[in-house]
C-alpha cells in the first residue's frame, strides 16, 4: 500500500522517539496500530456492504462470463481458419443442406455365389 523502506521507518522512529520521548513511545506505537487495524476492518466491512448492495459479484460472474465466451469465438474462429487452411473447398455457409450428390457414392454389392465349387488341390 504504502512504499515504506526501511531508511523511511528509521527516519519515523527517530523523529516519534525526540518528539513523545522514550517513556511514551512504546505506547504511543501501540495505540497508533489499534487505531489503524479499527480503520483498516470498518473500511474493510464498508466495502464489503458497499458490493453486496450493488451485487458486484454478479457482474463480476456476468463479466468473466463474457470474457470465456470471447475466448471460445475467438478459438472457434481461429480452428475455422486452420481448417479452411487445410482445405480450401470448404465453404463458410454452415447452413447449407447436404444434397444426395455431396454423399459419396456407394459401391454395389457383388453377388457371389453361395455354392462356390471348390477348387481342384493337386
Amino acid at each position: 500500500m504504502f512504499d515504506i523502506g526501511f531508511a523511511e521507518l528509521l527516519v519515523i522512529g527517530v523523529v516519534g522517539l525526540l518528539v513523545i520521548g522514550p517513556d511514551r513511545l512504546p505506547e504511543t506505537i501501540r495505540t497508533a496500530a489499534l487505531w489503524f487495524g479499527r480503520l483498516k476492518r470498518g473500511l474493510s466491512s464498508a466495502r464489503q456492504e458497499f458490493e453486496q448492495q450493488i451485487g458486484a459479484d454478479d457482474i463480476r460472474r456476468e463479466l468473466r462470463n463474457e470474457s470465456i465466451m470471447a475466448e471460445l469465438k475467438k478459438a472457434e474462429d481461429e480452428a475455422g481458419e486452420i481448417k479452411e487452411s487445410f482445405d480450401p473447398e470448404i465453404t463458410k455457409d454452415t447452413n447449407r443442406k447436404t444434397t444426395s450428390s455431396d454423399l459419396p457414392q456407394q459401391r454395389p454389392l457383388l453377388k457371389t455365389n453361395k455354392n462356390p465349387k471348390p477348387a481342384d488341390h493337386e
